[in-house]
This record gives structure tokens, C-alpha cells and sequence, in this order.
């Protein structure tokens, strides 16, 4: 099979190594690997690398984004999840007054925080 290595395949594309691996965690490529495990990189890797790079240059786009949106694609209940809440409408829970809604949000995320173990800003 002709590929190139990691190296290479930067050189070639302009992606540099290390990006070249994120890009694979994101699950945006899976390049071959060779007996001892080294990634190799064939013409289908290489034009999915030069695609992407269009992708992104031409719609303004992150690596993170397109990893995110591929896993909308592949997990269902976060499409899901994440269609509820773009539908949803903000409600102010009934057992709150109107006059007190802003606080009990405040309050509410106090407490998601502390318990989250965030700090406080």
C-alpha cells in the first residue's frame, strides 16, 4: 500500500503532526496503521484532510465544531438533547413569582456551581 507517515503526511498537507492526531481523536480520519503501529496516510486520507481544510475555511469553522457535529450524527440522544433545548422555551416554574424569577435563577446556578466545585466569579 503507498502512504506516508505522520511526518509526511504534515509535510504534505500542511496540518502539522500533532494536529494530524487530534484531527484522528475527533474521529475525522482513521488512518491506517502499519505493523508497528505507525499511522499511515493514503490518498483517502489525504484528500479527507484537504476536504476538511475547505470545509473550514470556507463556512468559517473549528476542528471542534465539525467533531462535535459528527457526533450528532452518531449519538442520537445528544441530537436529541440538543434539538429539545434549541425547541424549548424558556418557563418560569409556577411555584416562583414573577418578582423573584431572576434571583431563583441565580440561586439555582450558586448551587450548580458550588456543587460542580467551580469557582465563583
Amino acid at each position: 500500500m503507498d502512504a506516508l507517515t505522520i511526518n509526511e503526511a504534515a509535510e504534505t498537507t500542511g496540518w502539522s503532526p500533532r494536529m494530524l492526531r487530534y484531527v484522528e481523536r475527533l474521529g475525522l480520519i482513521e488512518p491506517a496503521r502499519s505493523g508497528g503501529g505507525y499511522r499511515l496516510y493514503g490518498p483517502a486520507e489525504l484528500q479527507r484532510l484537504r476536504t476538511l481544510r475547505e470545509l473550514l475555511d470556507t463556512h468559517g469553522l473549528g476542528l471542534g465544531e465539525i467533531g462535535f457535529a459528527l457526533r450528532l450524527r452518531r449519538d442520537r440522544t445528544l441530537r436529541d438533547a440538543v434539538e429539545a433545548w434549541f425547541e424549548a422555551q424558556p418557563a418560569r416554574p409556577e411555584h416562583v413569582p414573577a418578582s423573584d424569577w431572576l434571583s431563583w435563577e441565580q440561586d439555582k446556578h450558586s448551587r450548580l456551581l458550588a456543587a460542580a466545585g467551580a469557582p465563583r466569579t
